[in-house]
C-alpha cells in the first residue's frame, strides 16, 4: 500500500510528491510487528534498518508529502556508513556535496580555518551537504523497493494505549478512523511529538536565547563547499551568520535575530528578502538570486529522561532536541534509529531477550548528553546567552585577530560518533592494548587491498581476527568472521597483533576487543552484547 506520488511545483528545483491515504481499507487493523510514527529521515531509517534485519513495519505520517525546505542539510561520515548498509547510499553520493573545511570570520577578517580528519583510508568524506527534501526522497525510494515496509500517509495517530504484548494505536485519515495493535512502537514524530504528548512525557533541559532565521537561496555563486561563519558582520552587528553550499545552486543562510527583534515581523517575506540581500552583499554576491524557503529556530538542549516507555521507544527529535551547531540533530537521530532497530529485530526474531532493549537509553541518551556538552559550548559561542558570555566571546574574537590560537574557540566541534564506553552490553577493554579504538567506539575505516574494512563486515555481528586458528574455532558461532593479515593497514589502525580480535556490532560499534583473543572471551562478549546485561523491565 505505497501510494504513487503526484508532482507539485512549489519549488524551483524540487518536485514534491503527493501521497494519498490508504485506499485499500480491508487490512488496516491487521496487527503489525512494529509501528513507526513519523516518516521523516529518522523514521524511514528505522523502517529500512528493521527491514534489513527481516522485520516488517508500518510507517505512519500525518502529512501528504515530504518536509519542505532544507532543514537538516549536513550528513556526517558515520551516517553515510549507515545509509550504505541500508541500501540507500547511491543517490546520496551522486547528489550531495562533500566537504572537509570550515572558515570563521570576525568583522570581515578570517580568524579560523579548520579541517576535519580525512584521507585515502576513508571511504567517505567527513561531511556532506544535501537538502532534506532529497534526504527524504532517497530514503523513500529505498522504502518503495522494500516489501517489508508499509507506508500510510495522511494518517494521524490520535491514541496510544498499552495492551498485553503490544501497543494499540488509534489512527485517523481523510477516509476514516481505525485501530491496530503493534508489538512495538517507534516514535519518530519530531520535536512536537504527538506520541510523546499522548504518553504524558515532556522534554527537559535548557533553552538558549539565540534565534535564527534560516533561508534557502538559489543563486550562482563560486565559493567552495565549506562552512562559513561570520561573527559581528557589517550587515548584522553583534550577530552571527552561517552559510552552506548545497546541490542545485541552493545556498543555506542562517542569520541571528537581534535581542527584542519580533519573530513574526522578522519572518515576513519582505523582511527576509531584505536581510538575505544584506548577507549576500556581505559575502560579495552581486548577481541574481531567488528566495526558495525560510523558517526560524532556537538553539535548545532538551531530552527525555528515558527514551523508552514500556513498548514505546523515542528516536530522533521526539527524544531530544539539540542545537544545529556542529550538525548533530539529524545525525544523532539516524544513529538512534540504527541502534534500536538491530536490537529490536533480534528481540522480535527471538535471538535476544528483551533485556537487550534496556541498553538503548543508556547508549543513546549518553550520546545526547555528549552532544549537549559539545553543542552547548558551540551555542554559547555562536549565541552568547548573557552579557557576560557576550563579553567573553567578543574578547576572544578580538584576540583572534592578532593571536591565531584564539580562533580555535570559534571551532564548532563537528559531530563525531559517540563511544558507548559505559554501555551494559559492551565488554570491558583489554588492558594490554595501548592504542586503537576502544570497546563502544565505532570501527575505524582502513584499506584492505582494493576494498575498505567496512566492506568486509557481515549484516549482523562480525569478528575481525588476525589469527587463523581462532577463526577456525569460531566457525558456526552464527556471526561473520573476517580474517586479516597481521601487519596490514587494518592491523595498524586497530593496533592489533597476530592473536588479536575485534567483535563488531551490526551498528558498527565495537562490542569487545582482545590483544590475545580466545574462543571463550569472544563467546562471553557476544553473549553480553546480545543478551543485554540488564535486569528485565517490569510490565514490558
Amino acid at each position: 500500500m505505497r501510494p504513487a506520488g503526484r508532482a507539485v511545483t512549489d519549488s524551483l528545483y524540487f518536485a514534491y510528491p503527493h501521497f494519498d491515504p490508504p485506499l485499500d481499507r480491508s487490512k488496516l487493523s491487521d496487527p503489525a510487528p512494529v509501528a513507526i510514527v513519523g516518516a521523516g529521515p529518522v523514521g524511514m531509517t528505522a523502517a529500512l534498518a528493521l527491514a534489513r534485519a527481516g522485520v516488517a513495519s508500518v510507517l505512519f505520517d500525518a502529512k501528504a508529502t515530504f518536509n519542505d525546505g532544507s532543514r537538516a542539510i549536513c550528513i556526517a561520515r558515520q551516517s553515510y556508513h549507515i545509509l550504505e548498509r541500508l541500501g540507500a547510499l547511491a543517490p546520496f553520493l551522486e547528489k550531495s556535496l562533500g566537504w572537509t573545511t570550515g572558515r570563521s570570520f570576525f568583522r570581515g577578517r578570517q580568524i579560523l580555518e579548520f579541517h576535519m580528519p580525512d584521507g585515502p583510508q576513508e571511504k567517505f568524506r567527513p561531511m556532506y551537504n544535501i537538502e532534506q527534501q532529497y534526504i527524504e526522497q532517497y530514503l523513500w525510494e529505498a522504502i518503495a523497493r522494500e516489501p517489508l515496509i508499509e507506508a500510510r500517509w495522511q494518517s494521524k495517530v490520535t491514541g496510544v494505549e498499552d495492551v498485553p504484548g503490544g501497543v494499540r494505536l488509534d489512527v485517523s485519515d481523510p477516509e476514516g478512523s481505525y485501530s491496530l495493535t503493534a508489538g512495538w512502537l517507534l516514535a519518530a514524530d519530531g520535536a512536537r511529538s504527538t506520541v510523546r504528548s499522548l504518553r504524558g512525557l515532556r522534554l527537559k533541559g535548557e533553552n538558549f536565547e539565540g534565534r535564527y532565521v534560516i533561508a534557502d537561496v538559489q543563486m550562482d555563486h563560486d565559493y567552495p563547499t565549506i562552512r562559513r561563519a561570520l561573527f559581528d558582520p557589517d550587515c548584522r552587528r553583534g550577530g552571527t551568520i552561517l552559510v552552506h553550499r548545497q546541490p542545485d545552486n541552493i545556498w543555506r543562510i542562517d542569520y541571528q535575530l537581534r535581542d527584542g527583534e519580533d519573530e513574526e515581523e522578522a519572518t515576513r517575506e519582505e523582511n527576509v528578502r531584505a536581510s538575505v540581500a544584506a548577507v549576500l552583499a556581505e559575502i560579495g554576491h552581486t548577481g541574481d538570486w531567488e528566495l526558495e524557503w525560510w523558517s526560524i529556530y532556537s538553539a535548545n538542549t532538551l531530552a527525555l529522561d528515558d527514551y523508552r516507555d514500556g513498548r514505546v521507544f523515542f528516536i530522533g527529535d521526539s527524544a531530544h532536541i539539540v542545537p544545529i551547531f556542529g550538525v548533530r540533530g539529524l545525525n544523532n537521530g539516524i544513529a538512534d534509529a540504527d541502534n534500536i532497530a538491530w536490537k529490536l529485530a533480534r528481540v522480535i526474531k527471538g535471538t535476544s531477550g528483551e533485556t537487550l532493549l534496556d541498553s538503548y537509553t543508556p547508549e543513546r541518551r549518553g550520546a545526547t548528553l555528549d552532544v549537549f556538552a559539545n553543542a552547548t559550548k558551540s551555542a554559547r559561542f555562536m549565541t552568547p546567552p548573557t552579557p557576560g558570555w557576550q563579553l567573553m566571546r567578543d574578547a576572544a574574537l578580538n584576540l583572534a585577530l592578532s593571536h591565531p590560537f584564539a580562533g580555535d574557540l570559534a571551532n564548532p566541534r563537528q559531530m563525531t560518533p559517540y563511544t558507548y564506553a559505559d554501555s551494559p552490553v559492551v565488554s570491558a577493554d583489554d588492558p594490554d592494548f595501548t592504542s586503537g579504538p576502544v570497546p563502544g567506539a565505532t570501527l575505524p575505516e582502513a584499506r584492505v587491498g582494493d576494498r575498505f574494512l567496512s566492506d568486509l563486515l557481515g549484516p549482523g555481528f562480525t569478528l575481525i581476527t588476525f589469527d587463523e586458528d581462532l577463526a577456525e574455532k569460531l566457525i558456526g558461532l552464527g556471526i561473520a568472521i573476517v580474517k586479516l593479515q597481521p601487519g596490514s593497514e587494518a592491523a595498524e589502525t586497530l593496533a592489533a597483533g597476530p592473536s588479536s580480535a575485534y567483535l563488531v556490532r551490526p551498528d558498527l560499534h565495537i562490542a569487545g576487543r582482545w590483544l590475545k583473543a580466545s574462543p571463550e572471551t569472544v563467546r562471553a562478549a557476544l553473549n553480553l552484547a546480545t543478551a543485554g546485561g540488564c535486569h528485565e523491565r517490569q510490565g514490558s
